[in-house]
């Protein structure tokens, strides 16, 4: 099974595209390769029969062509537990995925974002309260903190998160009970960040269609079928940037992990901008680029898996200012960043390649979070890439499920030329 169900596998887009679809999986991977890690094989799953039903007399039975049809028409709907035979040993049963058919949605219509970074008190007295602890995981990109707890935040605490996450752009939390609460609850805390994205291709528990699950049950050889046609399993992707307006404030909540393997690697945006040479800043101001969602949605389509809303293309800029910080990044993914608007071919392909090559080789800007039971970890998609890291062949479950508050839609603000 895949993406971690959607994990399972990771579309295979052309080749001048990056995959980000390897595998989260639920459903065809959604939105990263790897932190959805397995895309599920929903052939496999098949509906239970109605338990024993009692039979009608023959003059009540309905003709076998009326139904076959009423089969027909009744929307598929696939569940993981299925595929252990009824019963699991995850930790959170309730998060495993479902993949209903018969929900659709309609496309999203814009709404006015609030950027609760902006203007919060930069001394985060109402975050990081007494007794707390943070530690910087590299100069300039991640850190930890424990001694907090993210469900107990007051509304100045949670201003203060958002502005923190932007500037160190991903901040592993320790000993949270995000998973413990009921999931409306865990909705509700996340729901103050933005309008909650439901993904279009993903797996999410029965009921709660705006959780995202990565999922990946480590059994029946998918870890050497998953590498058998790659030599990595990194694939780094910023979530849903084909969306009008892409997610911000993000949180990941650990349900099940290995013991050892299966981290996430985060980038840093922010920094690679600032690599640049004033040259090519400046030359990248004013361009914008086409971030699509209709090959992840064909990828699903392609397994007979759910296609919840339509697909959408939108083209943003290449250089993204930051509305709490001000910091300019580069908004590129190799997951779905598919062109340069107005630029030919070679030249959009040639460029985007370099873009990406660049984000992807700055191990110095770069931070690899490892999971451990209850730790919630937050990023700013606007500001990063993130791949997971399928290194574990232990056969250990990796379950996960995302919180994926929408924000703004990308805006640049412009070129200013750096003092000699």
């Amino acid at each position: 099974m895949a993406t971690e169900i959607i994990s399972q596998v990771e579309a295979v887009l052309p080749a001048s595209i990056a995959p980000e679809k390897l595998a989260e999986r639920v459903a065809p991977r959604a939105d990263s390769p790897v932190e959805q890690d397995k895309v599920v094989d929903e052939a496999k799953f098949v509906q239970p029969e109605n338990p024993t039903e009692e039979t009608k007399p023959a003059e009540e039975t309905k003709p076998a062509e009326e139904t076959k049809s009423a089969v027909q028409d009744k929307p598929k709907v696939l569940r993981a537990i299925d595929e252990e035979g009824g019963t699991t040993t995850a930790t959170y049963p309730h998060y495993l995925p479902v993949w209903d058919h018969g929900e659709k949605y309609p496309p999203w219509e814009p709404f006015t974002h609030t950027e609760h970074g902006k203007g919060a008190d930069p001394s985060f007295k109402d975050l990081l309260v007494e007794g707390s602890k943070l530690q910087h995981l590299t100069p300039t990109t991640g850190s930890e903190v424990t001694g907090v707890q993210l469900s107990k935040l007051s509304n100045a605490g949670k201003d203060q998160l958002a502005l923190l996450v932007a500037q160190r752009k991903v901040v592993a939390f320790r000993d949270q009970d995000l998973a413990d609460l009921p999931i409306q609850e865990a909705l509700d805390f996340g729901g103050y960040f933005g309008r909650h994205h439901i993904h279009p291709t993903s797996g999410a528990p029965e009921g709660y269609p705006e959780i995202h699950l990565v999922y990946r049950n480590g059994g029946n050889g998918e870890f050497e079928s998953f590498l058998a046609n790659r030599n990595s399993s990194v694939a780094w992707h910023s979530d849903v940037t084909y969306e009008e307006q892409p997610p911000g404030t993000t949180f990941l909540i650990i349900l099940d992990t290995p013991e050892v393997g299966g981290d996430t690697a985060f980038v840093n945006h922010v920094e690679a901008y600032n690599r640049l040479s004033p040259a090519l800043k400046e030359r990248l101001h004013g361009l914008t680029a086409v971030h699509s969602g209709f090959e992840q949605a064909e990828f699903s389509r392609s397994r007979d898996s759910v296609v919840r809303r339509e697909p959408v293309k939108h083209s943003h800029p290449l250089v993204r200012t930051h509305p709490a910080t001000g910091e300019k990044a580069l908004f590129v993914n190799g997951g779905f960043t598919r062109s340069i608007d107005g630029l030919k071919k070679e030249e959009s392909e040639y460029l985007l390649k370099f873009l990406v090559d660049h984000i992807g080789r700055g191990i110095d800007y770069q931070a690899r979070v490892r999971w451990a039971p209850k730790t919630v970890v937050v990023w700013d998609n606007r500001v990063t890439s993130h791949s997971a890291i399928v290194d574990w062949v232990t056969g250990e479950r990796r379950h996960l499920a995302r919180i994926t508050p929408q924000a703004e839609r990308p805006y640049e603000t412009p070129y200013v030329a750096e003092a000699k």
